[in-house]
């Protein structure tokens, strides 16, 4: 499936149960093979290898082949973008009015000291 945005990629990944679960053993065990992680798991090793695919696809996985196996390693580069795309500008918004407010309490406090 072709995405306009890279991040629908990263929420289709995320939307399975399955992939969320192979995402926390591959965070816990960094470098696990496809049977590796199949063994975590219910169906085929086809059945992983295929959301596997989905996993490399939106830049969460990436593997690297080690002879006849390929290491699957969990990347959080798409997730903090996500995390960044929306904390970023809450973030300034609150410490800006954190800072209003700081402002105008401790001018209250001048006032009411001097008046």
């Amino acid at each position: 499936m072709i995405h306009d945005d890279p991040l629908d990629g990263v929420f289709e990944a995320l939307a399975s149960r399955d992939r969320r679960r192979m995402l926390d053993l591959l965070q816990a065990r960094p470098g696990m093979s496809i049977a590796a992680l199949s063994s975590h798991f219910e169906m085929s090793a086809v059945g992983v290898l295929k959301h596997v695919r989905v996993l490399e696809r939106s830049g969460l996985v990436v593997s690297e082949k080690q002879g006849r196996e390929r290491r699957l390693y969990f990347n959080i580069v798409p997730i903090q973008q996500i995390h960044d795309r929306w904390t970023d500008q809450y973030s300034e918004f609150w410490a800006t009015r954190v800072v209003d407010l700081k402002a105008r309490l401790e001018s209250r406090e001048r006032n009411v000291k001097h008046g």
